[in-house]
């Protein structure tokens, strides 16, 4: 599934009438050089001689902190290890690492509601899918698109497709400041961009892998839904989240990423494909008209 939606990206890559033949070139190169991670490390983090007890849950914490310092500070001075994750296998959860283009999807994330071997390809598409796309999509955000392929800090854009990429970004960026989830309180677009840039890039990617994964295959409906359905019905089947009102707004003031409904909401308000799949009447909320969608990759 990964290799069809790295694939899938380099074809939109193609695809992009804003971006320059030079542009393309580079970020192709990048794209072929992504790594990806799948479950767990080639070596498991060794906790030997982390104590743990069980009547000691501050003991724990604080013992905890300091191994991991010292485990940070053994590092000095030494090549650094690139088969290393940041993030345990047991951690719900994927990232990209710029200055190493590489994905990382650790084993907790591939399961429901992101990933069912015995859902049928539109369900994992659109769940897991658009995560492997949405990490893909991070490595040309609005600061992943710093980096080259090699992982180093480098601008491998002409003048021209650099503005027109941040002119979609500031689109992007005043689409979801309109969002108001509280009266008086919006959104932040800035804050939130490069979330918002992986969400958009990532689903429409997701999307183009699954119809490549079911050409020439019958589409049954199940539970009356089309393929097409099914696949923006998980996407939001994995946004499903609670929070208090309290921290919803302390969330609009220091996370990255946007609300969940916002995140449900935004990607799939720019794709011809979400307003065909539900028949959406022409300017709704999730039909945006053609001049204010915004195609990014």
């Amino acid at each position: 599934m990964a290799k069809n939606i790295i694939a899938a990206f380099a074809k939109r890559i193609d695809a992009l009438s804003w971006m320059s033949p030079q542009t393309k070139a580079h970020a192709k190169a990048k794209v072929a050089g992504l790594t990806v991670g799948m479950g767990y490390p080639e070596k498991w983090r060794d906790y030997t001689g982390l104590e743990i007890r069980r009547d000691d849950a501050l003991g724990n914490a604080q013992r905890a902190e300091l191994f991991e310092y010292q485990r940070n500070i053994a590092k000095l001075g030494k090549a650094v290890d690139h088969s290393e994750w940041a993030m345990l296998p047991q951690t719900i959860n994927a990232m990209n690492v710029p200055l190493e283009n590489r994905l990382v999807f650790p084993a907790a994330i591939l399961q429901p509601p992101f990933f069912d071997g015995a859902a049928d390809d539109a369900v994992n598409y659109g769940a897991i899918g658009a995560v492997i796309g949405h990490e893909i999509s991070h490595g040309f955000d609005n600061a992943g698109a710093l980096f080259d392929e090699t992982g180093k800090l480098h601008n491998w854009w002409t003048a021209e497709d650099l503005k027109q990429f941040n002119a979609a970004g500031d689109a992007l960026a005043a689409q979801f400041s309109s969002y108001e989830p509280f009266p008086g309180v919006h959104v932040n677009g800035k804050l939130t961009l490069g979330e918002n840039i992986a969400d958009l890039g990532g689903l429409a990617t997701a999307y183009d892998a699954l119809q490549k994964a079911t050409a020439g295959k019958e589409d049954p409906k199940v539970d009356g839904f089309t393929r097409d359905q099914r696949f923006f019905f998980n996407w939001a089947t994995v946004w499903r989240t609670k929070y208090t009102p309290e921290n919803a707004k302390v969330r609009l003031a220091t996370d990255p990423h946007a609300p969940a409904q916002f995140r449900a909401m935004g990607a799939p308000s720019n794709l011809p494909t979400f307003a065909a799949a539900f028949q959406c009447k022409a300017g709704s909320p999730m039909a945006r008209a053609g001049e204010q969608q915004v195609v990014i990759w």
